[in-house]
């Protein structure tokens, strides 16, 4: 099965991961019915797994742009609409082609004509199966492979949806489990539709199992990149034979990781705007609903809002740190109400009357002015401007995300936790430190008790084998429910006596003046507060872009072609060894007092298109999975390595999980029968 493409160019196609994503499903998928078709409108008809790839990627708008009149779900009772043709995007299950054998086959079809495009490579048994049925091949209009089985989250990373990719691949009892094999098959096929959607061959990195030697024995969850990158290794030696125009020599790098290489990533607070809102905030997914005036203005009303890349504030600060992120919304705010002339005349009108020409003036700004101030506001509150004097003072109350935000921190105690967990990890602090903490510091929440625990277990995993590690548990006050995650987490350690920045057999010796579990980076230096924590993930990949991979620790599944040549980071010297600059020298003036089509470099639009521009002028693309659970921290390194590295660096995962959720999934590896209705958090 092969599949037409407009793509050209063997790895060249520099638009974004997520454009390529949606202009293969709006174009190449539904557009290209429209040769052959004569019907004007269609149907479409997906599974449940493929709703969500299309609901990911494409709006109901631009799927209705391209001719679909409704969208069906497979698998629920539909009105047969023999006069419209119809668009299959399905699974290539054995399930799915029964549905659709059922739906087109005998004297009453439901559809005047079928385009089927299947989501991966479908077995030759089930092709046979539709052939075999005479009376469904002249109403079959397409029968293709799309090769497209993942879910964009960002513009430069995806997940393969495996929410339980830690349980059925890493817990003790996984080798006993059918699921193992299922889930590393089903990971290896989406990944590798990536590549086909990105027309790139990649070379595959993939970190060894640490145990392969003559004394110990291999478990099948230190096999676990071994056998994903094996899995995609095949599918890419496939599309090379059976995708037209699929590129024939090396033009991209893949390094398969798994959590293993970095536990104290997803469990660290992260003091970004995108990390804090997703870890203190109730969101579901991007999803954050807060409460806004009534148009009546008799009370409050929830409304949902999507914190995604159509939000320009939220696209240019989300990877800032809290406070630079709440000084540049202040700022923002206050120029905008300065310079903005609905919000003068507003503040005008307040001291006196208004002369007929200004009420014109503030009508024709009102509507851009409404529309600005309602986006800045979800983020920043209003600030008050007093005319006479024109100080501005600034407040940011629970209504705003930034108010909110702030209020969690202070009546948290978060600054004193991530303080002391930033010094466990870089060895300015040790057991003495951590058991006074939890002594004084009476107010530290349950769960912030925990993750600081589980930080020292990484750090510490020795320190868990006798009943030294129950005693810190009871002096921090846990649950036994809580004891689960840590002790959990050794599933996730490998037993390598040499270890590189993110191995997790590092002793800490408190009698040591300073035994850091990370390097700090003084190349880096912020000003801003607990910013010094980075993923181990972000060595690994500048350590891949120059090739200087541990070969001990790394293996490849491909030697490289002749063809094929590592981009060098284009960092010179002096710019790797100057100090970075503060973030607050780097803060931009408001943008929103702008007409409504100008290019501020902030709106959606324009900083999309800067960096599809910018992608153009980069080198060959990295791509990072990580199997296990990739953490917000780690995306946020993709995005700041591109821009370093000049190499558009994509981060692929199994699921993307905030702190929460990876401690419940830890948990959920201790037994069969707990489900997360048991679990207490």
């Amino acid at each position: 099965m092969s599949l037409d493409s407009d793509s050209s160019s063997q790895g060249g196609d520099r638009r974004s991961f997520r454009q390529i994503t949606r202009d293969r499903l709006l174009f190449e998928m539904l557009r290209s019915t429209r040769k052959d078709s004569k019907s004007a409108w269609k149907v479409l008809i997906m599974d449940k797994f493929t709703v969500k790839i299309m609901s990911y990627s494409c709006k109901m708008a631009d799927i209705t742009e391209e001719g679909v009149s409704l969208v069906e779900d497979l698998y629920k009772r539909r009105q047969p609409l023999p006069s419209l043709d119809a668009i299959y995007f399905i699974q290539p299950t054995k399930e799915n082609v029964v549905m659709f054998l059922s739906d087109m086959s005998g004297r009453s079809p439901l559809y005047k004509k079928a385009y089927v495009f299947f989501s991966s490579p479908i077995q030759k048994d089930l092709v046979a199966q539709i052939k075999r049925d005479s009376s469904i091949l002249p109403r079959i209009g397409a029968l293709s492979e799309m090769n497209l089985e993942y879910f964009p989250i960002d513009s430069q990373g995806f997940i393969t949806d495996h929410e339980r990719a830690l349980e059925e691949l890493f817990c003790e009892s996984a080798e006993g489990f059918n699921k193992y094999n299922a889930c590393l098959n089903a990971m290896a096929t989406r990944i590798s539709t990536v590549f086909a959607s990105m027309r790139e061959f990649p070379r595959v990195h993939y970190r060894i199992a640490k145990t392969i030697d003559a004394s110990t024995m291999t478990t099948l969850r230190d096999m676990v990149p071994t056998k994903i990158a094996a899995g995609v290794w095949n599918y890419l030696s496939k599309y090379k034979t059976s995708i037209p125009e699929f590129p024939q020599t090396e033009t991209c790098e893949l390094l398969i990781v798994d959590r293993s290489v970095d536990q104290i990533a997803p469990i660290i607070h992260e003091w970004t705007y995108d990390a804090m809102c997703h870890d203190l905030l109730c969101m579901d997914g991007n999803k954050y609903v807060h409460e806004v005036s009534s148009k009546n203005g008799s009370a409050s009303e929830k409304k949902e809002v999507l914190l995604e890349d159509h939000d320009p504030v939220w696209l240019e600060l989300r990877h800032s740190h809290i406070a630079d992120a709440s000084e540049r919304l202040h700022d923002k705010m206050t120029h905008f109400v300065s310079k903005n002339k609905a919000a003068q005349l507003q503040q005008a009108r307040a001291g006196g009357e208004l002369s007929t020409r200004d009420l014109q003036k503030m009508v024709q700004a009102l509507p851009q002015y409404t529309d600005q101030i309602d986006k800045l506001s979800l983020h920043v509150e209003h600030v008050a401007l007093n005319i006479a004097h024109d100080p501005v003072k600034m407040s940011l109350p629970r209504t705003s995300i930034a108010g909110k935000l702030n209020v969690i921190i202070r009546e948290q105690c978060l600054r004193d936790v991530g303080q002391l967990e930033q010094d466990l990890v870089f060895g300015d602090a040790g057991t003495k430190e951590l058991i006074n903490f939890f002594r004084t510091q009476l107010g530290v929440s349950r769960e912030n008790k925990l993750r600081l625990l589980m930080i020292y277990a990484a750090i510490n995993p020795e320190k868990f084998e006798s009943d030294k590690g129950t005693k810190m548990m009871q002096l921090a006050g846990l649950s036994a429910d809580d004891m689960i995650a840590v002790t959990n987490m050794r599933c996730l350690c490998t037993d390598t006596k040499k270890s590189s920045g993110g191995g997790f057999t590092l002793k800490f010796d408190v009698q040591k003046k300073k035994h850091a579990h990370r390097k700090e980076r003084t190349t880096e230096q912020s000003a801003w507060a607990l910013s010094r924590f980075y993923p181990v993930l972000e060595e690994l990949i500048e350590q891949l872009s120059k090739g200087e991979l541990p070969k001990d620790e790394y293996n490849c599944m491909n030697d490289p072609s002749p063809s094929f040549h590592v981009v060098p980071t284009t960092t010179s010297t002096s710019a790797r060894t100057s100090p970075a600059h503060s973030m607050r020298s780097r803060r931009t003036g408001g943008s929103w007092a702008r007409p409504r089509g100008s290019d501020d470099g902030y709106s959606s639009d324009s900083v999309l298109k800067h960096a599809s521009s910018d992608f153009q002028k980069h080198g060959q693309r990295i791509f990072v999975f990580v199997i296990g659970g990739a953490t917000r921290s780690e995306l946020r390194a993709a995005h700041k390595l591109s821009s370093k590295l000049k190499r558009e660096v994509i981060l692929g995962s199994s699921s993307l999980d905030d702190p929460l959720q990876f401690i419940t999934k830890l948990k959920m590896m201790s037994a069969e029968e707990l489900t997360l209705d048991d679990l207490h958090i």
